[in-house]
């Protein structure tokens, strides 16, 4: 089959001599308005779902932004919005386009859906088509489109020219709301319902966090012994209400959340290659320097890629001569702890895949993590599956519920490692920024299938095991461009890569751009930002002077450059890096910055 679909489009520009047609009055004319929302795309993507878009700033035809949509194999890349339309009437949807495939159209017409394309525009070109709605039809929807695995179109000006409808008016606002459950990170809250709202909106200290389609919500993501306010508003398709009156509520008492009380407010975290020699060369638990206040032991590998059987060993003699004994080992990590210090398995890494796909493979990863961590004394466990480990089903669409073996026996095992060991037992993960922020764009395969299954992958892990997480560093390095909440691409290479990333999990994130489906943010001292500490150690290394600024804006609210973000968050814990070991390499040069701005 053709990868485009044979089209036949006949045109026909026809002046009809029809008796009364010069009767359309100019009031007529004068009740037409432009009915598509954002159409400029001024406002970001307000109004519109997108399974593949973004705003840019270049090239635009008008003002200062326009859509830009990349089609995948499977995907085409639609933008679409719903629009209230007059029964019987007749309408004009226009736009521009330039780019390569590019498809305006509407749909749910009630009489004929209608759609206008070009192969090609090198520069804006303009679209249009007409079409009248059915006897019932009170809505349409109106999108634009590329092709499949065809380049990037961009889009701009679209509009929807006829006869407006009175959406009426706004609900009233709530009456003040009340306070139900709680917890050290959540706060319940419900509401008397509003006459008209069709769904109503949570703000918490004055800024909209998260939509509702009943009138009740819990609020996560909270930090310990903090006073919050909270505002409802009501919605409907006239607009937002006023906010209610705010009710304040105070999270009880932490620590909570897999947070260790004798884990330090700024803490450095390290992989220390104790399995394996590189470029870098080995260093001995004993040389690790007191800076490092979570070493993770880089890495427990399993035997097989779907076994769950995890062994660990020291770097054989015959790639690291000054290797110590494992007795030796053994009596340096017990120094550590008894300065302070945590240290932890890491389980996987770039070439250890594991894929619980069994309940078999999770009870054998719950013992054979067990055995290592007991014979070493360890305080914890870090996951750092990579590669092809986690991926979604199909029918996997929730990350609050998630149904794939692979995710879910994770789940369970960390769980019961968690029940086994205790509140001091240490959880940190390092997943890429693929497995995470990328979900705010993508989740698993999508509702059309054909994307990345892995996309996003590590939400329900993160989500499911909130309240035991001690620590998520994602990997701020080794990563494509990836779109932060202002709906721009952020690259690697400088503060604000850092900060946009961060910035997404402090504030959380629509999954999949689906505004009633929000991955809550986790605590600031949960966060700790994941750099490269050398050129040599991975792409996406920064100086030292762009990690302060990324710290300074995070922490301080100064030196953020162009992005904004969306709170100040003194308590973020801190830095990991890749690795200890490139560390001493490059002069500690990372691990003094630490030290210096932290103090």
């Amino acid at each position: 089959m053709d990868r485009v679909r044979s089209v036949l489009a006949l045109c026909a520009a026809t002046v009809l001599a029809v008796p009364g047609i010069t009767a359309l009055s100019s009031a007529a004319r004068a009740a037409d308005a432009d009915l598509a929302r954002n159409g400029g795309f001024e406002a970001g993507l307000d109004g519109w779902t997108c399974t593949a878009g973004s705003v840019v700033n270049s090239p635009v035809r008008s003002g200062g932004s326009a859509l830009k949509a990349t089609p995948a194999g499977s995907d085409n890349a639609r933008c679409a919005q719903t629009v209230t339309v007059k029964p019987d009437s007749q309408y004009t949807l226009a736009g521009y386009v330039r780019g390569d495939y590019a498809y305006l159209g509407a749909s749910g017409t009630g009489t004929t859906d209608v759609s206008t394309w070009t192969q090609s525009a090198p520069d804006w070109q303009r679209l249009t088509t007409t079409f009248r709605t059915g006897a019932s039809t009170s809505k349409v929807t109106i999108y634009t489109h590329g092709w499949y695995g065809t380049g990037a179109y961009h889009a701009d000006d679209i509009s929807l020219v006829g006869p407006g409808v009175d959406a009426g008016q706004p609900p009233a606002a709530p009456t003040t709301p009340t306070v139900g459950t709680v917890t050290s990170t959540s706060v319940a809250l419900s509401w008397p319902s509003v006459p008209g709202a069709t769904g109503y909106a949570i703000h918490r200290n004055g800024t909209k966090i998260q939509s509702a389609n009943g009138t009740s919500a819990t609020v996560t993501g909270l930090s310990p012994s903090t006073a919050y306010s909270f505002q409802i508003t009501a919605v409907n398709e006239a607009g937002e209400s006023a906010k209610s009156p705010a009710v304040t509520a105070t999270t009880t008492s932490g620590p909570g959340g897999g947070d260790p009380a004798d884990l330090p407010a700024h803490a450095l975290i390290g992989y220390l290659h104790a399995s394996f020699a590189n470029g870098s060369g080995y260093t001995r638990m004993a040389d690790v320097p007191g800076s490092w206040d979570v070493i993770n032991l880089a890495f427990g590998e399993p035997t097989s890629t779907t076994s769950g059987d995890i062994r660990f060993s020291l770097c054989p003699a015959t790639e690291c001569p000054n290797v110590e004994s494992a007795a030796e080992f053994k009596a340096a990590i017990k120094v550590k702890q008894a300065a302070g210090k945590k240290v932890l398995i890491s389980i996987g890494g770039q070439n250890g895949q594991v894929q619980l796909t069994t309940t078999a493979a999770r009870d054998t990863f719950v013992s054979s993590v067990s055995k290592i961590i007991d014979e070493y004394g360890l305080d914890g466990l870090d996951i750092d599956f990579e590669g092809h480990s986690l991926s979604l089903n199909a029918d996997d669409t929730d990350f609050k519920n998630p149904k794939t073996p692979v995710i879910v026996n994770l789940i369970s095992a960390v769980k019961t490692l968690k029940a086994k060991y205790g509140a001091d037992f240490v959880l940190t993960m390092a997943p890429e920024t693929f497995f995470v922020q990328l979900g705010y764009q993508y989740y698993g395969t999508g509702k059309w299938g054909g994307q990345d299954p892995r996309a996003g992958a590590y939400l329900p892990v993160i989500h499911a095991l909130r309240d035991d997480l001690t620590l998520l560093h994602v990997q701020d390095y080794n990563s494509g461009p990836i779109m932060g909440l202002d709906n721009q691409y952020h690259s690697m290479g400088g503060a604000d890569f850092h900060i946009a990333m961060t910035d997404m999990l402090l504030t959380g994130f629509p999954v999949a751009g689906d505004t009633n489906n929000v991955f809550p943010p986790l605590r600031p001292d949960q966060i700790a930002i994941g750099m490269p500490a050398t050129p040599n150690a991975g792409n996406g290394h920064v100086p030292s002077s762009e990690t302060n600024k990324a710290l300074d804006c995070l922490t301080k609210k100064t030196n953020c450059g162009s992005y904004t973000t969306h709170g100040t968050w003194p308590a973020l814990r801190g830095l990991m890096t890749w690795s200890i070991n490139w560390d001493r390499f490059g002069g500690w040069e990372f691990s003094r910055n630490f030290d210096g701005y932290f103090g």
